[in-house]
């Protein structure tokens, strides 16, 4: 039996600066990521897979905060929180970090913005960590202040995304390299504009500076966007499990670390820095990691709905690991999921089955993301 529900707006989850404009172009579906509404279905997900797929989409991804380190030692924070070396880390070009706990487990993988030479904006997923930031700084007794700048980013994506932001801002972000940023401003809005973005199909995302003008960046463009039929949507849920782009928290557990996700070509292990999880990740490395994070294609009819919620996976009748996020492509005509099973599964090319709410799937694992030449 199915039910629907709704949600009650109150003053504990926060509205983004694009709240109102989301609600006149039809948003029927809302979840709350860093303590705010955000945005994940307009109603038509086919019309928003396919416009992220062959044109160009914009979404509201105002959840996606930023903490602010700023001070002398603003740097030596960044530093601190993850084990990628920051040596070459400049002005203009962004980071992609892992953040883990003391004992290697994965807790977030934000992008590091290093504003100036003595600010850095980490762009988080959903958890708190000004907390933990503020928290390590104080501990440390480092001069640097903690914060959450007023920046509120506006996600344009798919394949007509970067010729629709040439004619709103100009050539030159063309030039931007992937996780590039520019700060400039449009018609008298302050923006941050960073090549970047939640989907593989390439794109822009522009950091709101001032939150009182949300509905202004929106209307300028999406009128700009008329002319590339440019409609409004969300982070997709198809399109983030054909390219296998992890959601910290969703896929991962209280026990993975970088290694199984796939990050190790970020982590120096013996750069001259003491930063969180050094030794629990040396022993993990040294070990080799117990899992892995890969592809997963099931057997069946076409899946109905996307699932958001974890599967187990079985193989000779003894449990290797979870199914995180499953759905039909329909561009692979395949159903689909990402999953976290031993590596030994993972490899052995030999048939798993997928406990999902539609009963058992046999499956097989592949590597990600998927379609991969």
């Amino acid at each position: 039996m199915s039910q629907s529900f709704g949600i009650a707006l109150g003053p504990r989850i926060r509205k983004s600066p694009f709240f109102n404009s989301t609600v006149k172009a039809g948003v029927s579906h809302f979840t709350t990521y860093n303590h705010m509404y955000m945005p994940v279905s307009y109603g038509d997900l086919a019309a928003e897979y396919d416009r992220l797929i062959n044109g160009v989409a914009m979404w509201d991804v105002a959840a996606e905060r930023q903490v602010c380190m700023k001070g002398p030692d603003a740097i030596e924070l960044a530093r601190l929180i993850t084990p990628r070396n920051l040596d070459k880390l400049v002005y203009g070009m962004g980071r992609y970090i892992p953040m883990c706990n003391s004992r290697g487990t994965l807790i977030n993988d934000p992008v590091l913005q290093k504003i100036s030479e003595d600010e850095g904006w980490i762009s988080i997923a959903d958890s708190d960590m000004k907390f933990w930031c503020e928290a390590l700084a104080v501990g440390k007794g480092m001069n640097v202040t903690v914060t959450e700048p007023d920046a509120s980013p506006l996600a344009v994506q798919g394949p007509k995304a970067v010729d629709l932001i040439s004619d709103v801002m100009g050539d030159w972000v063309r030039e931007l390299k992937y996780f590039g940023f520019k700060q400039t401003e449009l018609n008298g809005i302050p923006l941050l504009v960073a090549r970047s973005g939640w989907s593989k199909q390439g794109g822009y995302e522009l950091y709101l500076l001032d939150g009182a003008k949300g509905d202004q960046l929106w209307d300028s463009i999406a009128e700009a966007g008329e002319a590339y039929g440019i409609g409004p949507g969300a982070p997709n849920y198809i399109e983030r499990v054909e390219s296998g782009l992890i959601s910290v928290n969703a896929d991962t557990d209280d026990d993975a670390n970088p290694f199984e996700m796939g990050m190790g070509k970020f982590i120096d292990l013996d750069q001259d820095v003491d930063y969180v999880g050094k030794a629990a990740l040396k022993q993990i490395a040294a070990d080799g990691p117990a899992r892995k994070f890969c592809g997963v294609v099931m057997d069946g009819d076409k899946l109905a709905s996307t699932n958001a919620h974890r599967w187990d996976i079985e193989q000779n009748g003894r449990y290797v690991g979870f199914a995180s996020a499953a759905a039909y492509s329909p561009r692979l005509d395949q159903n689909i999921a990402v999953a976290l099973i031993t590596t030994e599964a993972a490899e052995s090319g030999a048939e798993m089955q997928v406990m999902t709410d539609h009963g058992v799937r046999n499956a097989v694992a592949t590597s990600l993301p998927f379609g991969k030449k």
